[in-house]
């Protein structure tokens, strides 16, 4: 099952639930637990080159929806994650020009620039050579989405502690590890 693509459309409440997204969600929990883990997740994800959303683009999902922090999301944060993943999906097709369901090193700089960051072209190799496990010198529409999430919650702790935004922080080693450990996947 693909939900990549999937039109959710919007919904009438806060409680409402899109029969759609109902749908999905029904399909996707396996076990019948009105709960669903990251491996029912990633059973359901495509990521565009034929392969499964990976194992840390699932757990990442599905903790930063998980409201108890049960590692487990009900209809209505599955309903908030494929909002996400599909405004997630929009800047990623944006940026993949030659529709090839992965964006290489000048596609991801673009992409980053508009959001608001200027990396230098080695920081976006060093990306997307972290990111991409098969050596194709690309990065899938999952592997865009952790990165991305990673970056932004780097720059969020990043902008806590750089009070005068002078675009410099001095960081004790113990905070640093709490950032690092915190802000990865």
């Amino acid at each position: 099952m693909n939900l990549i693509g999937a039109n959710f459309g919007s919904t009438q409440g806060a409680l409402q639930i899109n029969p759609e997204v109902q749908q999905w969600f029904t399909a996707v929990d396996r076990d019948r637990s009105g709960r669903i883990s990251a491996t029912e997740l990633k059973s359901a994800l495509a990521n565009g080159q034929g392969r499964s959303f990976s194992d840390t683009a699932c757990k990442l999902m599905i903790g930063m929806f998980d409201k108890d922090k049960r590692g487990t999301i009900d209809v209505e944060e599955f309903q908030a994650l494929f909002n996400y993943v599909n405004a997630w999906l929009g800047v990623f097709r944006g940026f993949d020009h030659d529709n090839s369901g992965s964006i290489q090193e000048n596609e991801l700089s673009a992409a980053l620039t508009q959001m608001g960051y200027r990396f230098s072209p080695e920081f976006i190799k060093f990306l997307i050579k972290k990111s991409d496990f098969n050596q194709h010198e690309s990065i899938s529409v999952d592997q865009f989405i952790v990165v991305c999430v990673q970056i932004q919650r780097f720059t969020e702790a990043f902008r806590q502690r750089d009070s005068a935004q002078t675009g410099t922080i001095s960081i004790a080693f113990e905070d640093f590890l709490s950032v690092a450990l915190s802000c990865n996947v």
